[in-house]
């Protein structure tokens, strides 16, 4: 099963784009199977996170996903966005990282 990842920030743009990019990496490193990582701007994020299966966004903005993770998506909130290790050990230890093992 392949995952679809949404990386959040602000405005969308700039550190969105830096976040989508990281999850590249760590998803390949941890040989996760990927359809599909969108980038976008928190307000876009909150209104399509349930068509999701995992939700990265700042920690400080976690909590507007609060219904999204009540319908069963992995929502994941970094201190350091642009950390591969924060985000890596937080897909293996919400146990994303093996749920979608490719």
């Amino acid at each position: 099963m392949n995952a679809k990842i949404l990386v959040a920030c602000a405005n969308g743009a700039g550190t969105s784009l830096m976040m989508k990019m990281t999850a590249e990496r760590v998803t390949k490193k941890l040989g996760m199977g990927v359809a599909d990582i969108h980038h976008c701007a928190l307000s876009e994020g909150v209104s399509s996170a349930r068509q999701y299966d995992i939700v990265f966004a700042p920690a400080n903005f976690k909590s507007m996903y609060d219904d999204a993770e009540k319908a069963g998506v992995t929502v994941i909130g970094l201190r350091n966005v642009l950390s591969d290790k924060e985000m890596e050990d937080a897909l293996v230890s919400t146990g994303a990282a093996e749920k979608f093992k490719a």
